[in-house]
């Protein structure tokens, strides 16, 4: 016997240094070499009925050693879920594939499925303590609003109705507490129970332990019969009733048991094995208790979700915000639910709280549930009626939805410009972060609302994630709000940016968003820019896989070589700006080239200017991502051939004897040649060669001097589009201009079809990106020639002579 023990000892010492280097990075796999003698030993001491259990219990849970995918379960579910589980912008979600331990049911799991004494127990402890990761006693839920500046309650809702209580576990109400004394007591049963516990044996120690003050938690969690208790639990796993089961769920929850626990996995599976016995409430309540504990369970929520048809009819208001909420923390929601939720918020609507208004707008807005514009204009408005009664949470959440459903509610979007200053004093600098996005992505300036947010935020700085700060700096920059207006935000933000470099290597985006949100408006920190603009920078942006940040570091650094003339720093490589610009050429191909109003102006351009050859459709400056038509005038206000791909060469000889002079202002007609046809069209006769029919008579076109417009520009002249097209079309233009008010030499014209999105919603003002681009071709040369869409959309339906003398006006007036 003593060689036995001495043997097993020797055992123990020679694997243990090996076996912690080797599995360091799997922290809870079992050491399937160290003990393998005293297993066997063990074994042989249990009957028949023993192996059965173990044997069934290796078949459903099969032990497996795979590190890399370890450390990817690691990095998706733990550290990347723990750090935006309770972040509510959308823009860097987890994946939402199934972890790879949840495929095929490869769990790597801390114990043997054949335990019965603490012996070896104590042997994989060497490896939990030193590898199961410190946290603190707080649940992930209360460590995140620790962070905060704020704190949210986002949970608030479960309050409003006594139904959520069987549904979900109020994290406010924890269990009476028990003594630490009374723990080590539970402990010492362990150890003596050993492999005699029943289920409810493993219930009422995990529950009782459960109550522990959250601060002697971790102790817990450390101690060698914590683990044993575990251990017991697994192997009475498949004997718990469903009751049972959601009580140790509940326990794990209060313990504070770390989300990437390989404990969990098995529960996550057993749960889904019994789904299908499980009532809605109870797969409701489940959903609630993983999302407590921060682990991300795909499979079992499409079990949840799959079951939501049989209970259709059954579905109240308190379960319905529930689904709603879990498939937002969830991150998804399955397209053929999406009509049976819509269906669900119509009925239920009138009767939701203000909270639960909130919560439903987050969640849609989290799991990106697109519903209808009626459907989604129906919430607001009831939003609307009680905004006062809303918390700033809830009224954020708001925001969201409209945001993402890009639905300009007018009321709602007025009403903001009285809560937001009085709710601001009080509100974090996330919830303002939020406002302020979501009035740009709208494209609703409102000076009360950014101002009033600008105004609170240097108390907040400190807070500021590179989140935060960079999104704030989009927002402003692309509403147009000028470092004048508001002269400490600016140099506040980006400091607030520069105190997070850190943050960038992990999350790329955010520089380059504060950047062009600060090139909007003129400002370039060059410290910043030599940053974003650095080889090491640009290789981690491109290679980041979930989102598209070539085109922002092409914009930036077109914006650098324009408006930092002596700039000596780092640039992109050429080879990339050219990937960029030929993405950005496709795209545009496919899509602004193909509206009618882009087609319109290009076709009553080339006609008026006479051919194709004057006008070219390209992308001028490729870095502010669009395409305008550009047309060159020489010193006489003659058009000059400028799109080499569709010049007619013509032989000298017949161009110096052919054809018209025209001098001056004559030469805008030159394409437009009076012809039979021409005339008929433009007099609305119908053609005839009977020469008894007299020939119509065009009459002179009246014109006018008129005012300045309310941009301090001058037509020229006022043309009677009714009665006088005709003229203005085949008659010299008699404009108060003279060839020498021109510069000498080409003048450079980018003619623009602008439409809604290029502007702040009911404004004239030009959004940020579009700002930048109208300042970028002035710096290059170019006149810059705006087809507004409240000019140029009215004239597509009217005839083509009025197109031809709308655009004969705008392009010489931008001469003057």
């Amino acid at each position: 016997m003593a060689a036995c023990v001495f043997y097993r000892r020797v055992a123990r010492t020679c694997c243990l240094p090996r076996l912690s280097k080797d599995f360091a990075p799997a922290q809870h796999l079992h050491e399937a070499h160290g003990n393998a003698e005293a297993e066997a030993d063990e074994q042989k001491c249990k009957g028949p009925l023993r192996r059965r259990q173990a044997a069934a219990l290796q078949r459903d849970y099969r032990l497996s050693y795979n590190p890399p995918s370890y450390h990817f379960h690691m990095l998706d579910s733990g550290a990347a879920w723990s750090q935006s589980h309770n972040d509510e912008d959308e823009e860097r979600l987890p994946t939402l594939a199934p972890f790879v331990r949840q495929q095929s049911n490869r769990y790597n799991v801390n114990c043997s499925r054949r335990l019965s004494s603490s012996k070896s127990t104590r042997l994989d402890l060497a490896f939990n303590k030193a590898s199961e990761p410190e946290t603190s006693s707080a649940s992930p839920y209360c460590r995140e609003l620790a962070e905060s500046d704020v704190k949210v309650d986002t949970r608030a809702f479960q309050k409003c109705r006594p139904e959520y209580a069987s549904m979900t576990l109020d994290l406010t109400q924890r269990p009476l507490p028990i003594q630490w004394e009374q723990a080590l007591l539970l402990l010492h049963k362990v150890t003596v129970l050993k492999g005699n516990m029943t289920p409810s044996d493993v219930t009422q120690f995990l529950t009782e332990l459960g109550r522990l003050h959250p601060d002697k938690t971790s102790l817990v969690r450390k101690d060698t019969r914590f683990v044993m208790l575990l251990r017991y639990s697994v192997e009475n796993l498949h004997r718990f009733t469903q009751l049972q089961l959601l009580e140790v769920l509940r326990s794990f929850v209060w313990l504070d048991l770390p989300s990437t626990h390989s404990i969990l996995g098995l529960y996550d599976a057993e749960l889904c094995h019994r789904a299908d016995q499980m009532s809605f409430h109870q797969l409701l309540l489940a959903a609630d208790m993983w999302r407590c504990l921060g682990r991300q369970v795909p499979q079992f929520l499409q079990h949840l979700y799959d079951s939501v048809n049989l209970y259709l009819g059954h579905i109240g208001v308190a379960e319905l915000v529930q689904l709603l909420y879990v498939m937002g923390e969830g991150r998804r929601c399955p397209e053929d639910l999406v009509r049976p939720v819509e269906q669900l918020l119509m009925r239920h609507l009138h009767k939701l709280e203000p909270e639960e208004i909130g919560t439903l707008c987050l969640a849609l807005f989290k799991s990106q549930t697109s519903l209808s514009v009626g459907a989604v204009t129906c919430i607001v408005d009831k939003a609307y009626a009680v905004v006062e009664e809303m918390s700033d949470f809830a009224m954020v959440n708001v925001l969201k939805l409209l945001r993402f459903s890009y639905l300009d509610h007018v009321p709602w979007l007025e009403a903001m410009a009285q809560e937001v200053p009085r709710r601001a004093p009080k509100m974090g600098v996330q919830g303002l972060m939020h406002v302020a996005l979501a009035c740009s992505a709208l494209h609703y300036r409102n000076d009360c609302i950014l101002m009033t947010v600008a105004e609170r935020l240097p108390s907040l700085v400190p807070y500021c994630r590179s989140k935060d700060s960079s999104k704030l700096l989009w927002a402003f920059g692309t509403l147009g709000v000028l470092p004048s207006q508001s002269p400490g935000f600016y140099p506040m933000m980006t400091e607030a940016l520069r105190q997070r470099k850190a943050e960038f290597q992990q999350y790329p985006e955010h520089l380059l968003s504060g950047l062009l949100g600060l090139a909007f408006v003129s400002q370039l920190p060059e410290d910043l820019i030599t940053l974003a603009l650095s080889p090491e920078f640009v290789r981690l942006a491109v290679n980041c896989t979930q989102l598209e940040l070539k085109k922002d570091l092409f914009t930036l650094d077109g914006t650098v070589a324009l408006e930092l003339p002596h700039w000596t720093g780092p640039r992109l490589v050429r080879q990339l700006r050219e990937e960029v610009t030929d993405m950005l050429w496709e795209y545009a191909q496919s899509t602004v080239c193909q509206k009618l109003e882009f087609q319109e102006a290009e076709c009553a351009l080339t006609d008026l200017l006479g051919g194709e050859e004057f006008v070219w459709k390209r992308m001028i400056l490729p870095h502010t991502r669009s395409i305008d038509l550009e047309v060159h005038l020489d010193s006489t206000g003659q058009p000059i051939p400028v799109n080499s791909g569709h010049i007619v060469r013509s032989s000298p000889e017949k161009s110096s004897s052919t054809g018209p002079s025209y001098q001056g202002w004559d030469r805008v007609n030159v394409g437009v040649t009076l012809t039979e046809d021409l005339l008929v069209q433009l007099l609305n006769t119908r053609k005839t060669t009977d020469p008894s029919i007299p020939s119509p008579v065009l009459q002179p076109l009246p014109l006018q001097r008129i005012e300045p417009d309310e941009r301090g520009r001058q037509f020229g002249v006022e043309l009677d589009l009714i009665n006088g097209i005709p003229g203005a079309v085949t008659k010299p233009s008699s404009l108060s201009w003279a060839p020498q008010d021109l510069h000498k030499g080409t003048v450079k014209l980018a003619i623009q079809v602008t439409n809604r999105k290029h502007h702040c919603y009911h404004s004239q003002q030009l959004l940020g990106l579009h700002a930048l681009k109208r300042r970028h071709l002035k710096l290059s040369g170019y006149r810059v020639v705006e087809l507004s869409h409240w000019e140029w959309f009215p004239l597509l339906r009217k005839s083509r002579e009025e197109k031809l003398a709308y655009l004969h006006c705008k392009i010489y007036s931008s001469l003057e």
